[in-house]
Parts: structure tokens; C-alpha cells; sequence
């Protein structure tokens, strides 16, 4: 009779105070507290883009089309926009931008059409449907996001509010390309 192996452990995230004691241990000089929040920030912002994505599957989209219903909305009514004018926004190619806009067209999210004073010009427009699934999955992520921040007092959402808004404008201040690839498709 054999001796049975052990099962090999399950592989698990460590806590953060066990990730910032491993960085502590291998590089003596970061600062705990500095470390705690970045690492904290980047849990949440993954796990939100999760449950974002999640949200997103049961209505039958990709992030990724999301986006592109997204800047239709903020270009306002009527909610089009040419095809260059969408990729320099998302930060795309013209071919990627073309890629997702075949896909979205085959799925009634936008309509491809000619702009009737400019024949050359093509406009992309958002469809009912589009808007449909933007408003649905807005009105998911309220729900989720409320439930997300319902232990912080309406003060402490504006310090939070606040105080984010810093980190991000730091960011971007001392990382000129932390908004995306955009320049070279000018």
C-alpha cells in the first residue's frame, strides 16, 4: 500500500498586511502606510472592474462596448459621433475603433451610416438598444456602488471624494501619458 500524496495548497492572494510584510521584508525602506493605501486602491479598482464586467455580461455587452456607448452619451443628443472622432476618445486605433463598430452594428448597439451633407463622412449613432443597455447597466452600477460606499457618512464621502480626486490629479500631473495613448493618433 502507496502513501497517499497531500494535495498541493490552494493558491490564495496574500492579506494586504501579509503583501506590505513581504515588500517590507524585501526592500526595507518602503513605508508601510504608503504601500497599504496603494495596494488597497489597486484591490478595489480591480475588484470593482469585476463586478462591472459582471454586470456588463448579463446584459449582453463588453467593456469594452460600453465605452463606446459611453462617449456617445457625453457627445449628447443625438448621440453620434464619426469614427475617428470615437477612436481618438477611447484612445484606439481607426482599425480597432472600425473592429468594435462592426461588432456593435451587427449587435443593434449603433448604426454606420452616411453623413447625407458629406458622402465621405460616416457617422455612428447610438440605437435604442444602445441606450437601453448604457441606461441599464448605469442603473446597475448605482445600485452596486451605493452598496459599496454605504458605510461612509455623506462626510466621508466627500473627504474620500476629495482626497481621490488629489491622487489623481498627481497622477497625471507627474505621468503625462497616465491618461492613455492618445497623441499619436492625432
Amino acid at each position: 500500500m502507496t502513501a497517499e500524496k497531500p494535495a498541493p495548497a490552494t493558491a490564495r492572494e496574500l492579506g494586504i498586511a501579509e503583501q506590505v510584510a513581504v515588500y517590507q521584508r524585501e526592500f526595507p525602506t518602503v513605508d508601510p502606510q504608503v504601500e497599504t493605501i496603494v495596494q488597497t486602491l489597486s484591490r478595489v479598482a480591480r475588484r470593482m472592474g469585476v463586478a462591472y464586467d459582471r454586470q456588463l455580461t448579463v446584459l449582453g455587452i463588453t467593456s469594452a462596448e460600453w465605452e463606446v456607448l459611453k462617449a456617445l452619451v457625453v457627445a449628447g443628443s443625438p448621440y453620434r459621433l464619426g469614427p475617428g472622432e470615437l477612436a481618438k476618445r477611447l484612445g484606439l486605433t481607426p482599425a480597432a475603433m472600425t473592429h468594435r463598430i462592426d461588432r456593435m452594428v451587427a449587435e443593434d448597439l449603433v448604426t454606420r451610416e452616411r453623413d447625407e451633407t458629406n458622402r465621405v463622412r460616416v457617422i455612428i449613432e447610438l440605437t435604442d438598444n444602445g441606450r437601453d443597455k448604457w441606461l441599464e447597466s448605469m442603473r446597475m452600477a448605482a445600485v452596486f456602488e451605493e452598496e459599496l460606499l454605504q458605510d461612509l457618512s455623506g462626510d466621508e464621502r466627500a473627504v474620500l471624494s476629495n482626497q481621490l480626486a488629489r491622487m489623481l490629479r498627481r497622477i497625471e500631473e507627474s505621468q503625462p501619458d497616465a491618461l492613455g495613448r492618445t497623441a499619436d493618433l492625432d
